[in-house]
């Protein structure tokens, strides 16, 4: 809203200091100078809100230690989250931008997901919250939703790096091809560091590029579902997920940054996606909307996101990947939450094997997901949360490291 008035101002009265708007990164420091505002000033009013309708979180008693005393403590503040996100988003993105809107879809649709699971659990007294099912398909129509757009619209396009010895010039304008539609994405340590999905559709002797959408889709669905559970299920224990969340947000919105910036994309040989660097506007909403969230949710906590953000911040993370060609980096990037996510797989399955076959079920860890296996070797959960944040910004920089690595 704002960019499209001061570009007015600019156009029609030529206002002295209306043009800096125009710049990615200026937005995207008022943008995340914006969600911390918005997150600090209302969480007091959202956390007394969820008081007074007594929206408090009902624990199970699984023998961990400092447990019993979050009972009540507020949940559903992923609607904080939400709004921090959002309202920097409306006010310095550029709202005609394809990938901007199909971030905004994401954040309302997810979080609607997440805010019928968290009100049957709290006003309907049922602990099973929204049925998975439900889940699971709102999470398949949104895949589809992102798949379709990000392979069919026409201004999903990218351009392809022009080797040196074919350039018309040494320019920077002349270092990449036409703006095209492509299946490729970013594939780490490899030596072209690029995956076509078409290649997989090659043997069936149809037309690669118009048939792609048949791998890529179903690709995006998994990433969705995959990533927004492992964020879900992160969220175990106070400051974990919103942390890492902005963790993996700050190593999104560089690489969204560079892919953007025909500079940089020359620079570090990579294909450069026309009009993604606007992405960093949004991702610096959500870096900022988690920090703010943070200051309330750090141990002890004082309000839960609930599924409300959790599956919130997942989802958001697994589009913007996509959106910007880096999904095959979430293993690296998202490491916390692929663990978290195996820890649950191999626990239960591992459970359900040795019942069968010894009559008597047996475990691999303590507990899962994994954080409460550290709480149950008596690790405080302030130290489990502080070395998974380390971990993460390991994780962080190797994953910036892979546009080089090859």
């Amino acid at each position: 809203m704002l960019y499209a008035f001061f570009q007015y101002l600019e156009a029609h009265y030529d206002i002295p200091g209306t043009g800096v708007f125009q710049y990615i990164t200026f937005r995207a420091a008022l943008s995340v100078i914006t969600s911390l505002l918005v997150s600090l000033l209302l969480g007091k009013r959202i956390i007394g809100l969820l008081h007074k309708l007594q929206v408090g979180e009902s624990v199970r008693d699984l023998g961990l230690e400092g447990q019993k005393e979050k009972t009540g403590t507020p949940t559903m503040g992923g609607l904080l989250i939400l709004t921090a996100i959002l309202i920097p988003t409306l006010l310095f993105a550029k709202l005609d931008n394809v990938y901007i809107q199909l971030l905004m879809v994401t954040t309302v649709w997810m979080g609607l997901i997440g805010f019928l699971d968290d009100y049957i659990k709290v006003f309907k007294k049922d602990k099973k919250g929204l049925r998975g099912i439900f889940k699971v398909l709102g999470q398949v129509v949104l895949g589809v939703i992102v798949g379709a757009v990000l392979f069919f619209h026409p201004e999903v396009v990218i351009k392809e790096k022009i080797p040196a010895e074919q350039r018309a010039s040494s320019s920077v304008s002349d270092a990449f091809g036409e703006a095209h539609h492509s299946a490729k994405t970013t594939i780490p340590f490899f030596k072209n560091n690029e995956l076509d999905y078409a290649k997989f559709v090659e043997q069936w002797g149809a037309d690669p590029r118009r048939w792609a959408w048949l791998i890529f889709i179903p690709i995006v669905i998994f990433i969705v579902t995959a990533v927004s559970n492992g964020a879900n299920l992160t969220d175990g224990i106070d400051g974990l997920a919103t942390g890492t969340s902005a963790i993996v947000g700050v190593t999104l919105g560089i690489l969204a940054y560079v892919s953007g910036s025909i500079v940089f994309a020359d620079y570090l040989n990579i294909m450069y996606i026309p009009d993604s660097g606007e992405t960093l506007v949004f991702m610096s909403a959500f870096v900022g909307a988690c920090i703010g969230f943070l200051w309330y949710n750090a141990f002890p906590a004082q309000v839960f996101m609930g599924d409300t953000g959790s599956l919130s911040l997942g989802g958001i993370i697994a589009v913007f990947a996509i959106a910007i060609r880096k999904e095959l980096l979430i293993p690296i990037l998202c490491g916390i939450f692929l663990a978290e996510n195996l820890s649950v797989m191999l626990q239960v399955s591992y459970f359900r094997y040795t019942r069968k076959k010894y009559g008597e079920g047996r475990r691999i860890f303590k507990m899962s997901p994994l954080h409460h296996h550290y709480q149950k070797l008596g690790y405080h959960e302030s130290k489990i949360v502080t070395r998974f944040w380390i971990v993460g910004i390991m994780l962080a920089v190797l994953t910036i490291i892979t546009l080089k690595l090859r």
